[in-house]
């Protein structure tokens, strides 16, 4: 009797345990569905049709996606993604560089980690105005320039110039965007066991060998995972062309088009149809990442046996 009691109030626990998961999970899953899946899934409905947000000319099949494909100003917009994939490397490099000065203990590492994460707080919009004015030909760019002794005239339009205006762009979303990264690497290298820098230390691993053959496979999940959020952000880079120079002088990346077709052309179908063609270039290039990560950074049993040699793994 006592255990059939005992057994109903496990049992009850359970289900209580099992009601309460799934009220927490069903809000956020209603969200997801209603703002994410929903929506995603008309976008991609939206794109076999000739339309505009105030009518629809018929289906048109694969058309839209030809059209991407054909027009210039669509499909080969993405060559300018080649731009922002060199400057996520220097920024990974950078935030990789930094973050293992900053894991370690010198004198005020909390405030050089702020001030090189505050411009990754700073709205999107509003960095996009600070560098509109710092480029601008005669402002605080070419101050700076000029009182270091360059002359005024002799020095290039940065936003108009085609040889360097994305160029320009480019180190605007490297100043924004490496303290995020940065971050990340610091919270991986200091969950590092601290007691494998003192075995290091004492098998006279030199610094490099310490990042080599610690920190960088320690962190493997962190590394790979900056990577590809850096690439599909070159991919879909918007902001800062957008707002500093509207697209002009060929600025205009993937997404500052797909937006003037969209709200300006009116051609919902076709701007959808480069959603979506845009999304399956991203979801190519994750996998094609994660294949070679994979190959070039094996797992941690696999690296050790392979610098094992003698009993020590710096040798």
């Amino acid at each position: 009797m006592v255990g059939s009691k005992a057994k109903g109030v496990f049992s009850s626990r359970k289900a209580n345990k099992l009601c309460i998961l799934i009220t927490f999970m069903i809000i956020p899953l209603i969200l997801l569905l209603v703002f994410t899946y929903i929506p995603f899934g008309k976008m991609v409905s939206f794109s076999f049709f000739d339309m505009s947000y105030t009518r629809n000319k018929g289906f048109v099949g694969l058309d839209n996606y030809i059209k991407v494909f054909k027009r210039k100003d669509c499909f080969s917009a993405l060559r300018l993604s080649l731009y922002y994939m060199v400057g996520s490397v220097v920024q990974l490099s950078l935030a990789l560089f930094l973050a293992n000065i900053l894991s370690f203990k010198i004198k005020g590492r909390n405030i050089f980690r702020g001030f090189m994460f505050f411009p990754f707080l700073i709205s999107g919009i509003a960095v996009g105005f600070i560098f509109k004015f710092f480029y601008t030909h005669g402002f605080v760019l070419d101050t700076v320039l000029t009182t270091l002794g360059f002359k005024l005239e002799n020095l290039p339009f940065w936003l108009k110039d085609q040889r360097i205006n994305n160029w320009s762009l480019v180190a605007t979303s490297i100043w924004r965007y490496f303290g995020q990264n940065m971050v990340l690497f610091i919270g991986a290298i200091m969950s590092i066991d601290a007691e494998m820098y003192e075995a290091a230390k004492l098998d006279g691993a030199t610094e490099f060998q310490r990042f080599r053959y610690i920190i960088l496979p320690s962190i493997k999940t962190i590394f790979v995972l900056n990577v590809i959020m850096s690439i599909s952000g070159s991919l879909s880079a918007f902001e800062p062309p957008y707002v500093i120079t509207d697209g002009a002088n060929g600025t205009g990346t993937y997404f500052v088009i797909m937006h003037e077709i969209a709200h300006t052309q009116m051609k919902v179908g076709l701007a959808s149809a480069m959603a979506v063609v845009l999304l399956l270039i991203i979801f190519t290039v994750t996998i094609l990442q994660n294949v070679f990560f994979n190959r070039v950074m094996p797992s941690d049993d696999v690296e050790q046996k392979k610098h094992s040699v003698g009993g020590g793994i710096y040798k």
